[in-house]
């Protein structure tokens, strides 16, 4: 296969996209169209991750969304519109999306404006489902804890999972947030995750990919 990941850290608070290719028909998968803002956080800037597909030679044709916290979606509008990609996320992710502008503003002050987040064209369920894009297979594993609408992704054919805010390198997820919960965090992993073979690496929503293995063996979150 010709499957491709690349990735972008995106600001204001590092979070990574990825762009999961199929170099041989052109086609890509967009997972957390995060945000690209200036440093004054005062303005959304064109995302590199569209000039990242054109250099790439990758047409965005799908756009996924692990969960709806405003630094993961904040480009969905933009990118939906740049692409006409349909945009997928969880059935919970609506009232997230919803809120979007309020949200970003609360963190960063009232008199910034951030964009509204975009038309969802198909909810996705507790699943597991099957997302299929050409010759991109992604099962969907619902990972809820750090949010309710959590979803992660797992490419069997590259043998790696995108764990957006669930599982992270050395951590997990903050649970202390409107619809967090610790227990379900700990028990989506350990069901979700955790039973993926070690070799399986990971691409987390905020840090540097590892493996299962690793995370198994060392996260102090999973002893």
């Amino acid at each position: 296969m010709n499957i491709e990941i690349h990735s972008l850290v995106l600001q204001p608070l590092g979070t990574n996209s990825y762009l999961i290719g199929d170099r041989a028909a052109g086609q890509a998968i967009l997972i957390d169209p995060g945000g690209d803002l200036t440093a004054e956080f005062a303005e959304l800037r064109p995302p590199r991750i569209l000039q990242l597909a054109e250099n790439l030679a990758l047409r965005i044709e799908l756009i996924l969304a692990t969960h709806a916290h405003w630094d993961h979606v904040l480009s969905s509008d933009l990118i939906r519109k740049e692409t006409g990609a349909p945009f997928q996320a969880h059935q919970l992710s609506e009232p997230w999306l919803q809120e979007q502008p309020e949200s970003a503003s609360r963190m960063f002050g009232a008199g910034l404006r951030f964009p509204a987040a975009a038309a969802v064209d198909r909810w996705l369920t507790d699943g597991p489902e099957e997302i299929t894009l050409g010759s991109i297979q992604l099962e969907t594993r619902y990972t809820p804890g750090h949010a309710a609408d959590h979803l992660s992704f797992v490419l069997h054919s590259e043998r790696a999972v995108f764990s957006g805010d669930s599982l992270f390198a050395g951590g997990i997820g903050r649970w202390d947030l409107p619809g967090g919960d610790q227990p379900q965090l700990l028990a989506s992993i350990q069901n979700q995750l955790l039973t993926l073979p070690d070799d399986y690496r990971v691409y987390p929503g905020h840090g540097e990919a590892t493996s299962i293995g690793h995370e198994r063996r060392s996260n102090p979150f999973l002893r």
